[in-house]
């Protein structure tokens, strides 16, 4: 219930937060859903760590509060045997977790990309508006006389983007044409203009295929490593010369195979605090606030640490401290 409460929490303010796409682009309310629906995966990685947390402190405090742990403690059982059922549900938890950072997430992403370029500047959401200019990016505008489906006449384009190549297009008819490199406009007995370094050139042609470059022109940002499937980025880790393309697969990688694993250590450090306290001949009342503070401690070092990761050896050692500290964990809930 909390992880469903809090991923609709999360999902609303994704929403929210790309309210702007949805009125800039004018695409439809049901296509915006689809994409905003396409980060819940991503939302869920995110916080159900915490969200196993939250829900172990719930129901062992709950428990100690009302002296059911100090019964069956009396009765015989350990603080391993009462912390089993905290355990073995932040275990399955991490299980899903990692299934769902390692194949889900990656797909989710990647199908989330696709829509969002599809909805800003594929075929089915571009739509010119007859005898009117559009604005489909700053420094880019188009006028046509009328439209038929995908075909245009009596176009005008203006390119002004780059202060030194900027063009003017006049053609009798146009034809929008979506390619394998992005959204492109062929047009047909026409007339170009052209200014730049060069100075002033004009000239006519039968025929025009002009590349609209709509998409981001920044590399590293199309270096979105969520989207790459698990082993592409694995293979990409030992082919990689760029080092901040190689810090963000690393960092991803961490993110894949690590953090799952912070469910079970969270819930372990909830369950040893909050038993060890109990057992002790007076309560202490302040159990919960150390959890709380154990808990925003280990995550803070590990987003820390995992996000300061450069190389495969630092990678391997925070893998490493990362089992090192469950097993000690561990241990101190199995020691009496």
């Amino acid at each position: 219930m909390l992880l469903l409460i809090l991923t609709g929490l999360a999902w609303m303010m994704q929403i929210m937060s790309m309210m702007k796409f949805l009125i800039n682009y004018g695409v439809k309310f049901s296509s915006f859903v689809y994409l905003t629906s396409l980060m819940i995966p991503f939302i869920v990685s995110i916080i159900v760590p915490f969200v196993t947390f939250i829900a172990t402190i719930f129901i062992y405090n709950k428990m100690i509060s009302e002296n059911e742990i100090t019964v069956m403690a009396a009765s015989g059982l350990s603080p391993w045997q009462l912390g089993k059922p905290a355990i073995k549900l932040a275990l399955i938890i991490t299980i899903l977790h990692f299934i769902l950072s390692v194949w889900i997430v990656p797909s989710s992403q990647t199908m989330f990309y696709n829509t969002q370029w599809n909805l800003r500047y594929g075929l089915a959401h571009l739509k010119l508006q007859e005898s009117a200019f559009t604005k489909m990016a700053p420094g880019l505008v188009v006028y046509v006389d009328s439209v038929s489906g995908q075909d245009l006449s009596q176009v005008m384009l203006s390119d002004m983007r780059d202060t030194n190549n900027q063009m003017l297009i006049f053609a009798e008819r146009g034809k929008l044409v979506s390619t394998i490199h992005g959204l492109s406009i062929v047009t047909d007995n026409g007339s170009l203009q052209m200014y730049g370094k060069n100075g002033f050139s004009t000239g006519t042609f039968d025929s025009f295929d002009m590349d609209l470059n709509l998409s981001d022109s920044d590399t590293d940002a199309s270096f979105r490593v969520r989207r790459i499937p698990t082993w592409n980025l694995l293979n990409a880790l030992m082919n990689q010369d760029d080092s901040r393309k190689h810090k963000k697969t690393l960092v991803e990688l961490c993110t894949r195979f690590i953090n799952p694993f912070m469910n079970l250590i969270l819930a372990i450090v909830c369950v040893l605090i909050l038993l060890k306290s109990s057992l002790l001949r007076r309560r202490a009342s302040f159990a919960p606030v150390m959890a709380v503070l154990s808990m925003a401690g280990i995550m803070a070092a590990y987003m820390s640490v995992s996000n300061m990761v450069a190389s495969i050896t630092d990678f391997l050692l925070v893998a490493f401290g990362t089992f090192v500290l469950l097993i000690v964990l561990i241990g101190l809930l199995i020691k009496k």
